[in-house]
C-alpha cells in the first residue's frame, strides 16, 4: 500500500512539457532561466564566466553552436517548488519539424515562445498545428518585452487569427523596450515592478504594488503609464476570454504571459503559474486501450534515438518517455517489437550532453538507455507480464531527395554504418533502388538543412566524405496494397525504391503522376506517410 502511495505522489509531481518557437524567439534563453530557478545551472549563458561554471546546456552539437540554432531535441530535468520538471527542448528551425513532432508525442503540454516584436511567425504556425493535432494544452510566453514590442492587444488578435485558438492573458505588460516597467498580475490584482536583473542572475528583486494603492502606483509608473494601464485593465476585464481550466486542458484556450527571458522579467511568475495550471502525466493510447500513468506496471515508448552524443563514447542512446509505473535500474522489460525480454542498460537522465545514471524514474520522466542497434522510433517496452503496444509515431514524407555516395570507396563500411545509424535516429530517410545494395543511396529529408547535418555528421563522427547530387523528386508514396513493385506500371518521372525496412515506395517528380499510376494499376493503394 505504501508503495502505491509513493508511486502516486511521485507521478503527480511530474510535469513534462516541450518548448516550441520560431528561431530567435528566445526559446533557449527561457529554458536557461527555468534551469536557473531550479538551481540546475548557476549562471545564464549570457554571462561569460569561469570555465567551471555551468552554462546553458540545451544546444550541444557543434553545428548548432556554429549556426546558433537547435537541430536536435534535448531533454533537461530539474526540480522546482516541489515539482520534478522534464523540459523537452525542440528544434526551432523548420527543417527539423519532424524531430519536433516526435518530441511533442512525448510531452503532456507545450510552451509556445513568441517574439513580442514579431508576433506569430511561419514556423510557430507549423508547430502549433502539430500541438493541435495532439490536442495538448498550449501556454504562450510573449517574450522580448525588454525591446520595443507590438501592441499587446494586437499580439493576442494575431494568435487568435493566425492559430485559431482563443487566448486568456494571465498578466499584462506595462510598456515595452526602454519604457517596460513590469507586469500587471490579473489574478492577484497587483503590479509587479522589477529591479534590473540584466546580469543573468536570479537575484533581482520584484516589488508588488496592489492595484488599490494609487499613490504607490503613480510614483512607480508615472501618470501616463498608470492611465494606460487602467484603460487596458478595463478593456481586458470587459472583452477578454476568462480563464477556463477545462478549455486549457483540452488545448482550446491558451493562457498568455508577457515578459522578458533575457532580463528575467516575468519568468518566475510564468513558471509558478504554468506549473499550477499544467497537467500531471497524461494517459497514452495502446492497442489494448488507454494506459493509466498510475498503473504499477512499467511501460514506455522510444521517441528519439541519438548517436554519438559523446565523441569519447561513440554511443547510441534511445530516449524513452515513461508512460506508466516506475522504472528501476536492473529490472527486466519486454521489448515488444523485438519480442525479447531484456535489461535496459546504462539508464540515464540528461542535462543535454551531460548525463547521470539513474536508479529509478517514474511515469512522465524521460530516460536514455544504451541502444545496441535494436530500437526504432515508436517502439514499446513494458513489464514482461503486460504485453501491449503504444500507437506508432508517423513518419513524415520527405520533401527533398539527393543521391549520396562516399568519395573514398575504401570507406564503404563506415559510410553504410553512418547513414544507417543516422536514418534509424529519424534524422533522414534512406532508400535504395530495386535490386541494389547501399553502395549508392537516395536520401530523403523534410528540410534541406538536414543534408548539411548529414554531411557534417558523416565527416565528424564516421570520418567519411560524401558527394551529394540533388534529385528532382518531390512526392513519395508508400505502397499499402499487396502489389508487386517490380511489375508495377508507372510514369516516366517515377522511381521505384525500397526503404530501410524493405518496404516498397514510389518517388514522383509531378503530383499528377500519382493519379495516373493509380489508374494504370488496379487495386494499388498508396499512402502519404508510414507508421514506424
Amino acid at each position: 500500500m505504501a508503495e502505491t502511495a509513493v508511486l502516486k505522489k511521485e507521478i503527480e509531481r511530474r510535469r513534462t512539457f516541450a518548448i516550441i518557437s520560431h528561431p530567435d524567439a528566445g526559446k533557449t534563453t527561457l529554458t536557461e532561466k527555468f534551469l536557473l530557478y531550479g538551481g540546475a545551472i548557476n549562471l545564464a549563458g549570457s554571462v561569460k564566466g569561469k570555465a567551471t561554471a555551468r552554462h546553458a546546456v540545451s544546444d550541444w552539437m557543434e553545428i548548432e553552436k556554429e549556426r546558433g540554432i537547435s537541430v536536435t531535441s534535448s531533454v533537461l530535468q530539474f526540480n522546482y517548488g516541489g515539482f520534478c520538471i522534464n523540459i523537452l527542448d525542440t528544434p526551432g528551425h523548420q527543417d527539423f519539424s519532424e524531430d519536433t513532432y516526435r518530441t511533442l508525442m512525448a510531452a503532456d503540454s507545450a510552451v509556445m515562445v513568441i517574439d513580442a516584436a514579431k508576433g506569430v511567425e511561419p514556423q510557430t504556425r507549423k508547430l502549433f498545428k502539430v500541438c493541435a493535432m495532439r490536442k495538448i494544452p498550449i501556454f504562450t510566453f510573449m517574450n522580448k518585452l525588454d525591446r520595443d514590442a507590438r501592441d499587446p492587444f494586437e499580439l493576442l488578435d494575431d494568435i487568435e487569427n493566425e492559430l485559431g485558438i482563443p487566448t486568456c492573458p494571465m498578466n499584462w505588460p506595462i510598456g515595452s523596450g526602454k519604457e517596460f516597467k513590469g507586469v500587471y498580475d490579473r489574478e492577484n490584482r497587483e503590479v509587479v515592478i522589477y529591479s534590473d536583473t540584466q546580469k543573468g542572475t536570479k537575484e533581482g528583486v520584484a516589488t508588488s504594488i496592489s492595484l488599490d494603492d494609487t499613490d504607490a502606483l503613480l510614483s512607480a509608473l508615472g501618470q501616463g503609464a498608470y492611465d494606460k494601464l487602467m484603460e487596458d485593465i478595463e478593456l481586458l476585464d470587459g472583452a477578454g476570454s476568462g480563464f477556463d481550466r477545462d478549455e486549457v486542458d483540452a488545448g482550446m484556450l491558451s493562457p498568455v504571459f508577457f515578459g522578458s527571458a533575457l532580463t528575467n522579467f516575468g519568468v518566475e511568475i510564468f513558471l509558478k503559474n504554468f506549473l499550477k495550471m499544467t497537467t500531471t502525466p497524461l494517459p497514452r493510447v495502446s492497442d489494448k486501450g488507454e494506459v493509466d500513468p498510475m498503473s504499477p506496471e512499467f511501460s514506455a515508448f522510444v521517441f528519439k534515438i541519438q548517436a554519438n552524443m559523446n565523441k569519447a563514447h561513440r554511443d547510441r542512446i534511445a530516449f524513452m518517455r515513461i508512460c506508466s509505473g516506475k522504472f528501476s535500474a536492473g529490472m527486466e522489460v519486454l521489448h515488444v517489437q523485438g519480442d525479447k525480454v531484456m535489461r535496459l542498460s546504462q539508464p540515464q537522465q540528461m542535462m543535454a550532453s551531460e548525463r547521470h545514471i539513474v536508479d529509478e524514474a517514474y511515469a512522465g520522466d524521460i530516460i536514455g538507455v544504451f541502444d545496441p542497434g535494436i530500437f526504432s522510433i515508436g517502439d514499446t517496452v513494458c513489464s514482461p507480464d503486460v504485453k501491449f503496444e503504444y500507437e506508432g509515431i508517423p513518419t513524415f514524407a520527405p520533401e527533398h531527395f539527393a543521391r549520396v555516395r562516399q568519395i573514398d570507396t575504401m570507406k564503404r563500411k563506415q559510410f553504410v554504418k553512418g547513414v544507417t545509424q543516422i536514418a534509424q535516429e529519424g534524422a533522414i530517410q534512406i532508400f535504395r533502388e530495386l535490386n541494389s545494395g547501399l553502395e549508392e543511396i537516395i536520401v530523403g529529408v523534410v528540410g534541406v538543412l538536414q543534408f548539411e547535418v548529414l554531411k557534417y555528421r558523416l565527416e565528424n563522427e564516421y570520418n567519411v566524405e560524401i558527394k551529394m547530387d540533388t534529385l528532382p523528386y518531390e512526392h513519395i508514396r508508400w505502397i499499402a496494397s499487396d502489389t508487386d513493385i517490380s511489375t508495377l506500371t508507372g510514369t516516366s518521372d517515377m522511381k521505384k525504391v525500397m526503404d530501410l525496412k524493405d518496404r516498397p515506395l514510389l518517388l514522383f517528380i509531378n503530383s499528377w503522376s500519382i493519379g495516373m499510376t493509380l489508374e494504370r494499376n488496379e487495386g494499388l493503394v498508396l499512402e502519404e506517410f508510414s507508421k514506424n
